[in-house]
C-alpha cells in the first residue's frame, strides 16, 4: 500500500500553498486538518488521521528570507520531520540535523556534486534524502551544471536509501505526476518518493508501477486524498 507523506510548505511561521513553485503568490493553506494555517495544529492532526511522517519545505530558508525552524522543531516531536532547508554543503547540514529526523539534500540548492558525496561520507543513509527536483523537464539547480543523466549516474553510485522525484513545475496543479520521468527512473523505483501534481486517480498506476510512497499537499489539504 502507498504511503501518503503529508507536505506542509512553511512560510513567515505559516503553512502556505501555491502552484508550480512559483513562491512568491503563495497564500496561507486552508486544510481541511486546522481551523487555520497553524503548521503545529495541522501536524497535530495529520498524526491522528494516521500520519507516520512529514514532508516540511522551509521556503524562508530556501529563498534566504529567514526560518522558520523553531515550528519544525516543535513539529518533530509530533511527527518524524523530512526537511527541506535549502542545504548547500556538509556545513549546513550539520546545522540542520537537530531540527528533523531526516534531512533533504535537493539539487536545486545543493552547492556541487562533491558535497553530496561528503554528505553521504559522514552521516548514515538513514538520515538523508536526495531529492531529484525537475523544473519544465530539466534538472533544477542553482548552483551547478549537470545533465540529469549524469546526475542519475551519481545517484547510482551514492545509492542513497530514499530519492525524492520532484516535478516542481506539476506543484499544487493535481494534474497527475509526469509518467514519462517516471519511467526514466524506474531502476530506482524500490527508493523513490513520489511529488508534483498526484491526485487520486493516478494512486493505483504509482502502486502498480512499485512506488511505496509519495509526496501530497494540495489533494490531502482539501480532503481528495486520504492518508490512510
Amino acid at each position: 500500500m502507498l504511503e501518503v507523506i503529508p507536505v506542509l510548505d512553511l512560510m513567515n511561521s505559516m503553512a502556505v500553498s501555491g502552484k508550480s513553485g512559483n513562491r512568491d503568490t503563495y497564500t496561507p493553506l486552508n486544510s481541511i486538518f486546522a481551523s487555520d494555517s497553524d503548521p503545529i495544529s495541522i501536524a497535530n492532526n495529520l498524526k491522528i488521521n494516521g500520519a507516520k511522517q512529514v514532508y516540511i519545505a522551509d521556503l524562508d530558508l530556501i529563498e534566504k528570507k529567514g526560518h522558520n525552524l523553531n515550528k519544525i522543531k516543535m513539529i518533530n516531536t509530533v511527527l518524524p520531520v523530512m526537511l527541506d532547508s535549502g542545504i548547500r554543503n556538509l556545513e549546513s547540514f550539520d546545522f540542520f540535523l537537530e531540527f528533523a529526523n531526516k534531512l533533504i539534500v535537493a539539487s536545486e540548492t545543493l552547492e556541487s556534486i562533491e558535497e553530496l558525496y561528503k554528505v553521504f561520507d559522514k552521516y548514515p543513509k538513514e538520515r538523508v534524502v536526495v531529492s531529484v527536483d525537475i523544473k519544465n523537464g530539466e534538472l533544477l539547480s542553482k548552483n551547478f551544471e549537470v545533465s540529469l543523466n549524469d546526475f542519475k549516474k551519481d545517484l547510482i553510485e551514492i545509492d542513497p536509501n530514499e530519492i525524492i522525484l520532484l516535478d516542481i513545475s506539476n506543484v499544487g496543479t493535481k494534474k497527475g505526476f509526469n509518467t514519462e520521468l517516471l519511467n526514466s527512473f524506474s531502476e530506482f523505483k524500490d527508493k523513490l518518493i513520489l511529488g508534483g501534481g498526484i491526485n487520486k486517480e493516478e494512486i493505483p498506476n504509482i502502486e502498480k508501477f512499485g512506488i511505496n510512497k509519495a509526496l501530497v499537499g494540495s489533494a490531502l489539504h482539501n480532503g481528495e486524498i486520504r492518508i490512510i
